[in-house]
């Protein structure tokens, strides 16, 4: 069974950085896709960031400029570098990722989610 590890969130003051880690273990094959998802409350989840196994990254508008996403592939390790941090990025945020199992079967799982609060 596949299964994501995340880690890194937690408190910071506006301005502050965090690093979210995400880790992939399990029967993989191939990662073909691996992103992060935030839910605030009383709003919908939301795309944050994602990168393709080819390299490619996608932002959402109200990240783009202070986060970063980035990659390890030896280590199957996804990072969300999330700079200038604002009250408003409050969220629980979620890692994503696109699998092909050993098993040759291609899924879609979710970590368990990392609280991320920006307060004074």
């Amino acid at each position: 069974q596949v299964q994501l590890v995340e880690s890194g969130g937690g408190l910071v003051q506006p301005g502050g950085s965090l690093r979210l880690s995400c880790a992939a273990t399990g029967n993989i094959f191939v990662i073909n896709a691996m992103g992060w998802y935030r839910q605030a409350p009383g709003k919908q989840r939301e795309l944050v960031a994602a990168t393709t196994s080819g390299g490619s990254t996608n932002y959402a508008d109200s990240v783009k400029g202070r986060f970063t996403i980035s990659r390890d592939n030896a280590k199957n390790t996804v990072y969300l570098q999330m700079n200038s941090l604002k009250p408003e990025d409050t969220a629980v945020y979620y890692c994503n990722a696109d699998i092909t199992s050993s098993w040759n079967l291609r899924d879609e799982f979710w970590g368990q989610g990392t609280q991320v609060t920006v307060s004074s």
